[in-house]
């Protein structure tokens, strides 16, 4: 009896921490999406030449458009990307 509520217990804190690592993940895929959504865009009708390499999506995931935003200025100023 003890062995099964401890198991259970067990299950229950396994659900709740995977339940936050998803949703972590979840926004930063939404992040990620929405960023480069933001740089196709500025690339399509501001004419900038941004490469999609690891950086850009990294700053993307992390920051969303915010990110996007600082990367399109930094790029616009000739500064990089």
């Amino acid at each position: 009896m003890v062995t099964e509520i401890v198991i259970l217990i067990v299950a229950i804190i396994a659900a709740i921490l995977l339940w936050k690592v998803l949703k972590t993940v979840k926004n930063m895929v939404i992040n990620t999406i929405m960023g480069l959504i933001v740089l196709v865009i500025a690339n399509l009708v501001l004419g900038l030449h941004i490469a999609y390499d690891w950086i850009v999506i990294l700053v993307c995931a992390i920051a969303g458009v915010v990110g996007a935003l600082l990367i399109i200025v930094l790029s616009y100023l000739g500064i990089a990307f």
